[in-house]
């Protein structure tokens, strides 16, 4: 869409209430319109109404992503380059700074009504609120003190879906007394509440609903985990290769890209013990996904109840790829603050990936595990953490019926995280400032891809760049820069950049890097002004630690075992190849 045209659908007497939702470790590969077998038709609705993005990327991890997602920053830039652990940096105090602006306090300006429900994660650490706590306090940043007129949701990342931890109703803390509760259908019930209010107002509106599912712990409703049970008894490997037949088919990725090899920390399902326990965990993670699904067809029918359908725009992503975090019964993570504590009717919660637990009911807390997480990221490699394709790439679809040209189209070219909130304040007709309450805001560096939505082409204008946890990458055209951490606990572990042409091999198999020496050297030019600008942190010196508050930080093993310690270090320029 020209920005013309967005003017002039902007300045009617109605501009498009937006709808922004996002899922929690859903992978690139689970939703049916991008291949998967689990059942999502109000999502692959929305898609055929609309377009599907097929390289758009996070920021590999929740909290970065939302701060990109909620600001058009680099994580970094907004305060959060890690998660809501202050490192003792400003770019990664764990908090949106005031040097940003949030996509809500933007849309106030342009006469939006902002409304949100569900995960918010972007506050500092809020498991426990200071006394004199208020929604603007500095470090502890909630959605009413940064622009949301109304909030139902929590402010920390996450635990049991059945007595969520710091659940709050607007600014008031609640908690739940009943055993029918489930989080997932609290946010979409809210969120419908919300929108039905809000359709009776003069002002359009927008609403941020940010599930929690299908993040860990795997709980679920008996009745939908029951649909799901016995349907990947197939196992991992043929589920993997059943979804790349159906991607080819659907059109989402290229016939030449081979399907990645199954990840080295996963046993061929031939030798994979207790498997009817592991069919389980996807029937679990199934109905989570479907129950998302169906939290969404919710909210659309209340769209369409109220005639507001068609000038209403919704998008949908995840903020990082499927997760392959392993929760032991004798782990130290996650937080024992997410489920060290009674079940509503008085059940001591057991924790731990274990055959002799059935995640699902609210007693128990397990994770979906590298195995099957390396099916929700197919045909890609590695996961959650990592700046691999695996870890960054989301399904994408936004869907406007009133202003998208080819509705049912795919577009291949690549955007990132922080587009989209550029792209929603164009359509909104909004101007992001460059003062906010008397503080100076960093420019944005999102690229409005808007003009895609009336059939035109789009390319961004500047390279795209990561950091997660010492993981790093940069795209810049049809090419990809990447290199994973070093091990943590081995000094002489070192990142070692890799090369690949994702136009030919998005799958990452063919490193190229030895062939292309003056590519990669300019790629890592680019890779090291970036760091510098963004103030991002180098992570690989494990014996210099930037916390002197909080030690070490815990880095999941995704193999499993035991965690990983890992500490900042000063960041430094990285060697070009030699």
């Amino acid at each position: 869409m020209t920005q013309r045209s967005v003017d002039d659908k902007t300045s009617a007497s109605t501009k498009p209430n937006i709808v922004l939702i996002m899922a929690d470790d859903l992978g690139w590969s689970d939703l049916g319109c991008y291949g998967s077998e689990i059942r999502t038709p109000n999502l692959d609705k929305l898609a055929g109404k609309g377009v599907r993005f097929t390289q758009m990327y996070n920021s590999a991890r929740c909290c970065p992503s939302r701060a990109a997602l909620l600001t058009g920053l680099n994580p970094q830039q907004a305060g959060i380059g890690h998660m809501i652990n202050d490192l003792g940096v400003p770019a990664y105090q764990g908090y949106l700074n005031d040097n940003c602006v949030t996509i809500a306090e933007v849309l106030k300006t342009a006469g939006y009504r902002t409304l949100m429900a569900g995960k918010w994660h972007v506050g500092g650490e809020q498991g426990n609120l200071p006394e004199g706590w208020h929604p603007d306090m500095l470090g502890y940043p909630s959605p009413k003190g940064r622009g949301f007129d109304r909030f139902y949701g929590i402010l920390s990342g996450g635990g049991s879906y059945y007595n969520p931890n710091m659940l709050m109703d607007d600014t008031t803390r609640i908690s739940i007394d009943t055993t029918d509760y489930h989080f997932t259908d609290a946010i979409a019930d809210k969120a419908t509440q919300f929108v039905d209010d809000a359709v009776h107002r003069d002002d359009p509106f927008f609403l941020y609903m940010a599930f929690t599912a299908p993040h860990w712990p795997l709980h679920a409703w008996p009745d939908d985990i029951e649909q799901y049970r016995g349907k990947h008894s197939q196992g991992w490997d043929e589920t993997r290769m059943n979804r790349h037949e159906t991607q080819r088919g659907l059109g989402v990725v290229d016939p030449s890209w081979k399907l990645s090899p199954r990840d080295s920390g996963v046993l061929p399902w031939d030798e994979a013990p207790d498997k009817e326990w592991r069919d389980l965990q996807m029937a679990v993670y199934s109905a989570q996904v479907e129950q998302v699904d169906r939290g969404i067809g919710q909210l659309m029918a209340k769209l369409e109840e109220t005639g507001e359908a068609d000038n209403t725009v919704v998008v949908f992503l995840a903020d990082n790829g499927g997760c392959a975090e392993f929760l032991a019964e004798d782990s130290p993570a996650p937080d024992p603050s997410r489920y060290n504590y009674p079940t509503v009717d008085g059940r001591v919660v057991r924790t731990g990936n274990s055959p002799s637990i059935d995640p699902g009911p609210a007693d128990t807390f397990a994770s979906l595990d590298i195995a099957w997480a390396n099916v929700n990221n197919t045909p890609f490699r590695l996961f959650k953490h990592y700046t691999h394709e695996g870890g960054i790439s989301t399904p994408f679809i936004i869907s406007w019926p009133d202003g998208v040209a080819e509705k049912g189209s795919i577009f291949n070219n690549p955007a990132h995280i922080i587009d989209i909130n550029a792209t929603l304040l164009d359509i909104a007709g909004a101007n992001y400032p460059t003062t906010f309450k008397g503080k100076d805001i960093k420019p944005a560096e999102g690229e409005s891809f808007a003009q895609v939505l009336s059939g035109n082409d789009w390319e961004r204008d500047t390279p795209i760049a990561w950091e997660h946890e010492g993981n790093r990458a940069v795209r810049m055209g049809d090419w990809k820069l990447v290199s994973e951490i070093g091990d943590p606990a081995d000094p002489e572990s070192k990142a070692v950049w890799e090369l690949y042409n994702i136009r030919d091999d998005r799958t990452e198999l063919n490193d190229l890097i030895n062939g292309e020496r003056e590519r990669a050297t300019s790629m890592i030019k680019y890779y090291n002004e970036w760091a510098e600008r963004c103030e991002v942190e180098d992570w690989e010196n494990p014996g210099f630690s930037l916390r002197p508050k909080l030690g070490t930080i815990t880095r999941h093993n995704h193999g499993g075992g035991p965690v990983i310690a890992a500490r900042l270090g000063p960041r430094r320029e990285l060697p070009t190849p030699e």
